[in-house]
């Protein structure tokens, strides 16, 4: 297995070994070896990755064992007990959500959700978000304003975070929201002019250029919102139920902190994507399939699965393991509750099998912050983006054939 190391534990290789009887050799997950292995015939025989931006990616370069075969055979992961979330692991050769099943997420979280802390609000006397209906990405920014702690230049306290697990699967979930496609219908080209993208990419932009939150031109100095959150130092955090395994390991913070659904763009459409969905897939090369499978089979549905599911770090991707989600406290039946409701706006935003995130994300990074720091125009930067990433999808689009 080609995995990150809290992935697969040395206590899970040991219980693996227990439950199937199946011993794993663990490989530290590399994107270089990764390809190496691939391209050499000689690959792990099941792979980390991340559904929403890594399907499209590896399918269209035939890589991946389709597994609908083995899911029809399977008493552990029945098809009707798969969460909606899976369908990011299909694609049919043109659209991600749709076609053979590749691999499957092992929990998730809709993470253009967000968490706020009620103590910020109340400080500020600013009403709290609902926590049934949306508040427009509008309103979220005016609120980020008003929570804002600045002493000497420097801020003190972000009035929230809103920069997605990848700009690219951010920007597209925004895009979706305000009514439209980042993408052309075949994938091939994005487009930061159309009404709905730059309508997105202002959107960010303004939530960079007004400081009010980490960005590439004011970093978080703990790197990542937990941390930053958990010291109060975060109003607001862009992170969905997953951040939840954190703060509930903090009882004081659990009781002050509440999770609100996705915003959305005035008059737009109520969209709560998942921008991760990190699973497994199986190398169509793998040589130990059989094996790999009852592995896959015991993660993603048997003790493994339970305990994931129990922590609150993530949905379970099982509708059957959804009764194991943490629901003994107040603050977590509150959680849950609008997690619940939540999920009836789920769908899935497709991304391009011609690039990656990370790769879409290191050339935005380069273009972007001449906009954030008021230097050029969210216009130039929607053409400056348009050629450069739109160069990248046409090496991918040959790439594939």
């Amino acid at each position: 297995m080609m995995v990150k190391g809290d992935d697969i534990t040395p206590e899970l290789v040991q219980q693996a070994l227990k439950d199937t009887g199946i011993t794993i050799k663990r490989v530290d997950f590399d994107i270089t070896k990764l390809i190496a292995m691939l391209t050499s015939g000689n690959p792990p025989d099941l792979v980390r990755g991340v559904g929403a931006q890594d399907t499209a990616y590896f399918a269209a370069r035939d890589v991946m064992q389709e597994l609908d075969s083995y899911f029809a055979g399977s008493s552990v992961l029945r098809l009707d007990d798969l969460d909606p979330v899976n369908d990011l692991w299909r694609y049919d050769g043109k659209t991600q959500g749709k076609g053979p099943r590749y691999g499957m997420a092992k929990d998730f979280s809709q993470d253009s959700m967000f968490w706020y802390n009620t103590s910020a609000f109340d400080r500020k006397g600013l009403d709290y978000p609902s926590e049934t209906e949306p508040v427009t990405y509008e309103e979220w920014l005016e609120n980020a304003r008003g929570l804002v702690q600045r002493s000497k230049g420097q801020t003190t306290v972000f009035g929230g975070s809103y920069n997605g697990l990848t700009k690219a699967t951010l920007l597209a979930t925004m895009t979706a929201s305000a009514g439209g496609s980042l993408f052309s219908d075949d994938f091939s080209r994005v487009d930061f002019t159309t009404p709905e993208a730059r309508k997105a990419l202002a959107w960010y932009i303004e939530y960079c250029r007004t400081r009010v939150g980490p960005s590439a031109i004011q970093p978080d100095p703990n790197g990542w919102d937990g941390p930053t959150f958990q010291a109060g130092r975060l109003a607001m955090s862009n992170s969905g139920y997953w951040l939840g395994g954190l703060i509930g390991t903090d009882k004081k913070l659990a009781e002050v902190s509440r999770l609100a659904p996705a915003p959305m763009f005035a008059g737009g459409e109520r969209i709560s994507a998942c921008q991760g969905g990190t699973g497994l897939w199986m190398p169509r090369k793998a040589r130990n399939k059989d094996a790999a499978w009852r592995i896959f089979e015991w993660f993603f549905g048997e003790a493994p699965a339970k305990s994931r599911a129990s922590g609150g770090w993530g949905i379970p991707t099982l509708k059957s393991l959804r009764p194991l989600m943490p629901a003994q406290e107040d603050y977590q039946k509150r959680v849950l509750r609008v997690q619940e409701n939540e999920l009836k706006h789920f769908s899935v935003v497709a991304f391009s099998p011609y690039t990656t995130g990370d790769s879409f994300e290191a050339l935005f990074n380069q273009a972007a912050p001449a906009a954030m720091k008021g230097e050029i125009s969210v216009d130039t930067l929607a053409g400056n983006l348009n050629s450069v990433i739109n160069e990248q999808l046409k090496r991918g689009k040959e790439q594939v054939g």
